[in-house]
């Protein structure tokens, strides 16, 4: 109780201390305090760049302290991520519970009421783009009419706020990209619904598309305008098909066509290279031919000027093109239960499916030890092996014998720095289904993909 009286008095001192000079060093103050926390740490981003990475003390708590805050959207991740908007001399204080992580997350202090308003307009938009598909059947006016609708209170809620509050201009640019792009994408999600009648659109349906601003590299990692960006470029591929064309989205030429479609429209270089590094990512994760990646890597590193974003790509490349069908899986060195040292190769005994998990968040690798135990009910002919990407071997061993797992195919990676160089160890759910020899059948995979069954299936009667 001290810890927390006295966390909230650094507060309640440094939001009576801000200074109104403009050019002297002020000191911003991050706390709050983790309820159920998954992780001992928090971690502080803008977009990629981690700005630091701060420890919960034994109370969860934490207190964040910088005279290098610029004005603008930030990034704060515990497991789950969020934005928040801050500027130099704020004194921002959270709180959010990790059983619901976004529903709970609320903020007091200097700062907090802007991200409270962020944090209302993020819910929002959440909750309707949960129900938008049961509009994707109106006319494209009746659509546009509702979501009109759902913009306009939000653009009232934004008015009243700084009717009562005063905030800096870059605030009240995000509010507003967050507004217009979020409706943005619920068009473009309509047009993606509905490509086969968009015929029969009204003449104006997209004129919201002449008002795209390429340029905005301060929201290059702004949820709203990123999905945006996305969804869009991938509409503008799709609409270079026919209709009644069946599309694979995974494709090397529809992923081509759209990183072309970025190098060519998107004028900010540090913009462009992002969409293209995630695209490209996106491309690499779902490949299937070796000659094709190959090609794509080389057409994505003359677009993307970011040398790191290059480097980055090509070690994702050369991982995802040695996961292809009839390849052999990569042999990594694993440790089981009994604290033996093993490796991948000398483990698979049958047809196998392999799939990685963490001890980080206890609901992931409930919900994937469920998904696995499933499937081998219904598919006893296949092995199940449970691999532990932590570096705490104690840990581990706790949660198998806790949570009752077959220690028989539950292992650990040994050696976690050279597994990722292999395997594709940071995407959750990933998963990898092998023959009995250890030839890949299907390396890219989700291991809820609502194909997964199928593709069992079809392996076992090959």
């Amino acid at each position: 109780m001290f810890k927390k009286l006295l966390l909230l008095l650094v507060f309640t001192v440094l939001l009576s201390c801000k200074s109104k000079d403009e050019n002297v060093v002020k000191t911003t103050w991050i706390g709050g305090q983790i309820i159920n926390p998954t992780l001992d740490y928090i971690v502080f981003s803008r977009g990629n760049e981690i700005l630091d990475t701060v420890k919960l003390d034994s109370n969860n708590f934490f207190l964040y302290k910088t005279d290098k805050i610029k004005a603008g959207l930030y990034n704060l991740k515990h497991n789950e991520t969020q934005v928040f908007f801050i500027e130099p001399g704020d004194s921002l204080l959270l709180h959010v519970n990790t059983l619901d992580f976004d529903e709970s997350l609320a903020y007091s202090g200097r700062g907090g009421e802007q991200n409270n308003l962020l944090m209302y307009l993020y819910l929002t938009n959440e909750t309707e783009n949960l129900k938008l598909q049961n509009w994707y059947g109106l006319s494209s006016k009746e659509f546009t009419h509702k979501i009109d609708s759902l913009k306009q209170l939000k653009i009232k809620e934004y008015k009243d706020f700084i009717a009562k509050n005063e905030v800096v201009e870059s605030f009240k640019n995000a509010v507003m990209a967050n507004i217009n792009y979020d409706y943005y994408i619920k068009k473009e999600r309509y047009a993606a619904a509905n490509r086969n009648r968009i015929a029969e659109f009204d003449e104006n349906y997209f004129d919201y598309r002449k008002k795209i601003n390429f340029e905005l590299e301060e929201f290059k990692f702004y949820y709203p305008y990123y999905r945006f960006m996305n969804r869009y470029f991938e509409n503008l591929v799709f609409s270079e098909y026919k209709s009644d064309v069946p599309i694979n989205r995974n494709s090397y030429d529809f992923n081509y066509r759209r990183i072309k479609l970025i190098d060519s429209l998107v004028t900010s270089d540090s913009l462009r290279n992002s969409l293209l590094r995630s695209n490209a990512m996106f491309y690499f994760l779902n490949a299937k031919n070796a000659a094709e990646e190959q090609q794509f890597f080389d057409e994505f590193a003359k677009m993307n000027s970011d040398k790191k974003h290059v480097e980055e790509v090509r070690k994702m490349y050369n991982i995802t093109v040695k996961l292809n069908p009839g390849n052999t899986v990569p042999n990594v060195a694993l440790v089981n239960t009994d604290n033996t040292l093993k490796d991948l190769h000398s483990i698979i005994k049958a047809p196998t499916v392999v799939y990685f998990w963490s001890g980080k968040s206890p609901s992931n690798y409930k919900n994937i030890h469920n998904r696995a135990a499933e499937l081998k009910s219904k598919y006893p002919e296949y092995d199940f092996l449970g691999i532990n990407t932590d570096t705490h071997y104690k840990k581990w061993r706790q949660t198998i014998n806790r949570n009752g797992y077959n220690p028989l195919y539950e292992f650990q990676i040994e050696n976690l720095n050279e597994a990722e160089k292999k395997l594709l160890l940071k995407y959750m759910n990933s998963a990898l289904i092998l023959d009995k020899d250890g030839k890949i059948l299907e390396g890219k995979i989700n291991l809820f993909n609502t194909n997964f069954e199928q593709l069992l299936l079809g392996f076992l009667n090959r």
